[in-house]
């Protein structure tokens, strides 16, 4: 069953302008806080997409601390600090929650991702109990490549009923596994769960019906897939690769 309106997990975020004060100073200057608007996200799936340096993943991240994740990632038990770098972004978020709250959640952030491996290898060493690589498929992350550890978490940590936020999935997948990662986030979705995800990846961003925001110098806009720049970009360099790469190499 799919989340709708009245259940969806995660509304909306806006600026607490009030206790803005200067906008010279990181995070407040980047464009995503200079063009801000008001951001009713999806039930399903929202994507946040554009340009580097535009902001996507300090406002994923500040969305996430928001919520009680640890700014590096993992469920919201994860706690390690390998180095304090967040900023203070999520002091100036109004969050709107549903009035349903998720089963289970995760925050995915594929630059600290082999952080959160570690940890979890450093907190199986002390326990007594269950230990926690078997939520994750009962092999260590760190003995297997990049993009399949991060598969193994999407596949074996990630279940029904949950609010997912990811931050560039896409850096160590090949395009066939974006494509079962697409494939991944239909199944979750028809277990009622929500999505928030930053990606450069059009294949990531073609879930159907999905609410696509781009982020750009000039503000924040709702497009369709084929409106967005990173489609149009990889679409005008295969249908015309040749001229493109005498112009970029000439």
């Amino acid at each position: 069953m799919l989340l709708d309106r009245d259940t969806q997990y995660l509304k909306s975020i806006d600026l607490k302008r009030d206790n803005m004060d200067s906008l010279d100073k990181f995070p407040l200057n980047l464009p995503v806080i200079r063009y801000f608007e008001k951001i009713n996200f999806h039930p399903n799936v929202t994507y946040i997409v554009g340009e580097n340096g535009m902001g996507k993943s300090t406002l994923l991240e500040a969305i996430a601390v928001g919520l009680g994740f640890n700014p590096e990632g993992g469920t919201l038990n994860f706690n390690f600090s390998s180095y304090d770098s967040h900023s203070n972004l999520h002091d100036y978020l109004r969050i709107a929650r549903g009035g349903f709250r998720p089963k289970n959640s995760f925050f995915f952030r594929a630059e600290s991702f082999y952080n959160l491996a570690t940890n979890i290898e450093e907190l199986d060493k002390q326990a007594f109990g269950g230990r926690i690589i078997d939520s994750y498929g009962g092999k260590s992350l760190h003995q297997q490549s990049h993009g399949e550890s991060f598969f193994a978490a999407f596949i074996h940590r990630f279940g029904e009923n949950g609010l997912y936020i990811l931050d560039e999935p896409e850096a160590a997948l090949s395009p066939l596994r974006q494509m079962s990662m697409l494939s991944r986030i239909h199944e979750l979705v028809n277990e009622e769960c929500q999505f928030i995800i930053a990606t450069h990846s059009p294949i990531i961003m073609a879930y159907p019906n999905a609410k696509i925001i781009q982020l750009t110098e000039e503000g924040m806009d709702e497009l369709e897939l084929e409106e967005t720049t990173h489609y149009k970009t990889m679409k005008s360099f295969f249908e015309d690769k040749e001229r493109l790469l005498h112009h970029l190499l000439g």
